[in-house]
């Protein structure tokens, strides 16, 4: 009667044990998932960013074109080495 009284106690230890692991586990997945999402927007972010500069420069060439500083060879000269 008491070994079964002993192992009962056991077993809920264990199982106590095992439903904290799980827990932190399942956590621990949860949170690199939210950092590698986070990243992503980072990443896109930045390319976002890059991309409105290039958009930016050619908008500055285009004015530069269009008031007549530069000629058209300088113009598309410019913009294939900014699209590069």
């Amino acid at each position: 009667m008491l070994s079964n009284i002993i192992y009962f106690i056991v077993f809920l230890i264990l199982a106590f044990v095992l439903s904290i692991a799980v827990k932190a586990i399942t956590r621990g997945v949860e949170a690199k998932q939210i950092i590698k999402d986070e990243k992503s927007l980072d990443l896109n972010n930045e390319n976002e960013n890059q991309n409105l500069k290039v958009i930016n420069q050619i908008k500055e060439l285009k004015d530069l074109y269009d008031n007549g500083t530069i000629d058209e060879n300088e113009f598309k000269k410019a913009k294939e080495k900014i699209l590069k």
